[in-house]
């Protein structure tokens, strides 16, 4: 039974207990107890009666007092819930930093148009040799509207990136603009440093940075790109919608028609030659005369396209394609070529080199004078002044200009290079300008388009279009500039320097290597400077059977001990060649002539 006494005197507690437990076995009474609180309402207890005393079980609100308490309940509730949102929310974004799948946002940057960074697909050698890369880099950027504190900001941030300006970065931070790049290209040391600071409004890109694991090898050919990944030099440049449009659509790599491995050795010998002739510059070309594939193309001095902007603007400077120059007496192999193609000259025609020659108030000279009557073969044997320009005077002006012009000499080549300089030739063309344009002065090309017009004489008398593109070339219809008789007599005439004439030091055995020295004076304010020249070698090989074209081009060679204080191309331009010609020819797999068949001397046609 359960007895209630109520009506507790004011104050005291009134208690509800249980006496229905059997004496013999004194069970627990639980008791309930309410505290009166007026209108603010009270509170019940429910006590355990034992036979130690009370023990509270549990306590009721009621009234005011029990709604004040169910409020502060919910609010502990929804405050909890926010700290788990805002956790929550913090957890995601640190899960974000740390496993940030940059080829995510790479796709992402693929489209942002020109006015963002590109992609760009690589670019390999014809065997598959890495030239050019995207990499994907971090950059730090800013929503200037999340920043809480910019100087504070701004303070932290150059304790990582020192070499930013503060009030540029202030200006950055306080822009009110929703997006500021800091900066572009950092480290993933840096970055995590960024990151480990957890300033507000900070956060990370990552784009696509071209990388050149070359270095400095063939560095003019490939060129360089800005900070967006747009080409601006070289064949980044020259192709660089081809290369952005395949690199959006996920396409094969770029191959282009070099061989790193005849490239790194033209560049290792043209920089032995710069050293020893101490020449302000150098340039080396091999070319397939029969595709006008280049395998090869170096200008010296140059510089590292992954940091083009450390390197003086000379060095950046193209100078095999944009910088012409009066090749001088390699010239000559044209003219020859010309005359036995128009008819004007034979090989039984006959020159009289016994004195200088007198045209138009001008005197032309020898400078390896033998003082005599030459054939043809000896003009271009010991590369005769006078005997080119009466063969040029017999070929007449027009004709003579307009076989040039059919050889490209007249006209920039078409090239995926956009660094192309266009000829300087005379804009009145008389007797003169024919006389002396016929053995190399008066008429400046490029060092490619001597190359270009020079595989003629290797192929036939077919005109090629250089590319650097591998297999371009393939079902190209050829244009016939010179017959094929001419080609090859001219060829026969270029054997002959390299086996007795100037082109001596040229040779290497078993190559029957065929060419033409070149050396010109460089013009000057006062004229032509005699102590300042360009000397080049113009070399085919092997001479029996073509198939590749090498042009070696110093600037300003001085002369030393060992060339007897000489400084024209046999003792200079010809030796490069040579040694060129020695460690590429291996590399291209052309097979040496076996020594049966090799004649040191060949003036005749008919070389196939």
């Amino acid at each position: 039974m359960t007895e209630r006494i109520d009506g507790p005197p004011p104050g005291a507690a009134w208690v509800t207990i249980d006496i229905d437990a059997a004496p013999s076995a004194p069970a627990p009474a639980v008791a309930h107890s309410a505290a009166s609180s007026g209108d603010a309402g009270g509170a019940a207890a429910d006590c355990r009666v034992t036979p130690e005393g009370f023990d509270i079980v549990d306590v009721e609100f009621t009234g005011a007092r029990a709604q004040a308490v169910e409020n502060n309940r919910n609010r502990i509730t929804l405050l909890a819930a926010c700290f788990v949102v805002a956790f929550s929310i913090l957890g995601l974004r640190l899960l974000d930093l740390t496993l940030y799948t940059p080829a995510d946002v790479t796709a992402q940057m693929v489209t942002s148009g020109d006015d963002g960074p590109v992609s760009r697909v690589p670019i390999i050698d014809r065997t598959g040799e890495i030239l050019a890369t995207d990499i994907t880099t971090p950059s730090v950027a800013v929503d200037p509207r999340r920043v809480i504190e910019p100087a504070a900001t701004a303070d932290a941030l150059l304790t990582v990136l020192p070499e930013l300006d503060r009030k540029w970065l202030l200006a950055r931070l306080t822009s009110g603009r929703d997006f500021e790049w800091i900066k572009r290209k950092i480290s993933p040391r840096q970055k995590a440093a960024v990151h480990a600071l957890g300033l507000p409004g900070i956060s990370f890109r990552h784009d696509p940075h071209r990388a050149y694991p070359k270095g400095r090898s063939a560095a003019h050919v490939l060129g360089y790109v800005d900070i967006d990944n747009h080409g601006i030099a070289g064949i980044e440049a020259g192709l660089n919608g081809r290369l952005t449009a395949a690199g959006a659509a996920g396409g094969a790599p770029l191959q282009l028609s070099l061989d790193m491995r005849v490239q790194h050795a033209v560049e290792d010998e043209l920089a032995a030659a710069m050293a020893t002739f101490r020449a302000r510059r150098a340039v080396g070309i091999v070319l397939d005369v029969h595709t006008g594939e280049v395998r090869a193309l170096a200008s010296l001095p140059d510089y590292d396209p992954n940091t083009p902007s450390e390197a003086a603007p000379s060095a950046r400077r193209n100078h095999a394609t944009s910088a012409v120059y009066e090749m001088g007496s390699t010239f000559k192999v044209f003219t020859t070529a010309i005359g036995l193609d128009s008819g004007a000259a034979t090989m039984q025609s006959l020159y009289d080199a016994r004195t200088p020659m007198k045209i138009g108030g001008h005197t032309i000279n020898d400078f390896h004078a033998q003082g005599r009557v030459l054939s043809t073969a000896e003009v271009v044997m010991y590369s005769s002044n006078i005997g080119s320009a009466q063969m040029a005077l017999d070929i007449g002006v027009e004709r003579h200009r307009a076989y040039l012009g059919q050889l490209g000499l007249l006209a920039p080549l078409t090239f995926e290079l956009p660094e192309i300089a266009a000829p300087l030739h005379p804009q009145r063309w008389k007797d003169i300008e024919t006389s002396t344009i016929s053995y190399g002065h008066g008429l400046a090309v490029s060092p490619l388009q001597i190359a270009a017009a020079g595989a003629a004489l290797g192929n036939g008398g077919y005109r090629v279009a250089p590319t650097l593109l591998a297999g371009r070339d393939a079902g190209v219809v050829r244009e016939r500039v010179l017959s094929r008789e001419a080609a090859d007599a001219t060829l026969g005439l270029m054997r002959s320097v390299v086996a007795e004439g100037t082109g001596r030091r040229a040779d290497v055995l078993g190559y029957e290597v065929a060419g033409k020295t070149g050396t010109g004076e460089k013009p000057g304010p006062g004229g032509y400077q005699k102590d300042k020249l360009v000397t080049s070698f113009l070399a085919i090989f092997p001479a029996r059977a073509p198939e590749y074209l090498v042009l070696v081009l110093l600037d300003e060679p001085q002369p030393t001990p060992e060339t007897f204080g000489k400084a024209s191309a046999g003792w200079n331009a010809a030796p490069t060649t040579g040694r060129v010609i020695k460690r590429i020819a291996p590399i291209l797999g052309v097979q040496p002539v076996p020594a049966q068949l090799q004649n040191p001397l060949i003036l005749e046609a008919g070389l196939r």
